[in-house]
């Protein structure tokens, strides 16, 4: 018997034992999720060839049955799986959202407001395992050192190019450092420096980016320039992170 014919008797069994309407609804939810997933990946050619042959037998069968009385669950499991789904996704949304949005007011941005940015997204999300409590004014994190500074590459005398590399560091929370390569052309060096930011930029990658990541890869894919009004500033950040208080 051909593959058709095999497949084409299952169905017919299954859709006159009921076991079908059982399984719709168990199955309902794994395909929307698998379908999601799919959109990620590429299948390989022989996957699509046994793809293509199923569906040119399931297709007719599936399409011709009567599922007017499941269309009411249908939609309440679907629905709740689309929930789930956003959700879940909810960040890499917000990322592509951010990194879609174009500033054309500003055409460049000083190190020291970067800096500043920097220290805010620090302040979110700095560790504080080992961060002493300070009881002198309430209750609070003692505060984390941070710094950037600029290291220039030397170049040939006869170079048309400079370099150089902004850094930002926490002392305490090595996970908040970054590290930023600039660049600019000598003719162009009342301009400003051209900046980038290595990261990978594959779609679902953006589930698991940070915020001042984002902010990076949206200043250099927008031809940002860097204003470098400083080449060294330090500073302290307040951890936002509240501890619970203990006089023992």
């Amino acid at each position: 018997m051909t593959l058709e014919n095999n497949i084409k008797d299952v169905i017919n069994t299954k859709l006159e034992d009921g076991t079908i309407e059982r399984l719709i609804g168990e199955q309902l939810e794994k395909g929307v999720v698998n379908a999601l997933e799919n959109m990620f990946r590429s299948y390989g050619d022989v996957t699509k060839v046994i793809e293509d042959k199923v569906k040119s037998v399931m297709i007719p069968y599936l399409e011709t049955y009567d599922y007017s009385e499941y269309i009411t669950k249908l939609d309440s499991v679907l629905v709740d799986v689309l929930k789930s789904s956003a959700l879940d996704n909810k960040k890499l949304l917000q990322n592509f959202k951010t990194l879609m949005t174009v500033d054309e007011e500003k055409k460049s941005i000083k190190a020291t407001e970067l800096f500043n940015t920097w220290m805010k997204y620090v302040a979110k999300n700095v560790k504080t395992d080992e961060l002493e409590i300070d009881y002198d004014d309430g209750v609070s994190y003692e505060n984390a050192e941070v710094s950037f500074a600029v290291e220039y590459n030397e170049s040939k005398s006869w170079s048309t190019f400079e370099y150089a590399v902004l850094t930002f560091e926490c002392e305490h929370d090595e996970d908040m450092n970054f590290e930023i390569s600039l660049s600019r052309w000598n003719k162009d060096s009342d301009k400003g420096w051209d900046m980038r930011y290595d990261k990978n930029h594959d779609l679902k990658s953006l589930r698991h980016l940070n915020d001042f990541e984002v902010l990076l890869m949206k200043l250099s894919q927008n031809n940002k320039k860097i204003i470098l009004d400083s080449d060294y500033e330090s500073d302290e950040v307040q951890p936002e992170a509240e501890p619970e208080a203990s006089f023992s």
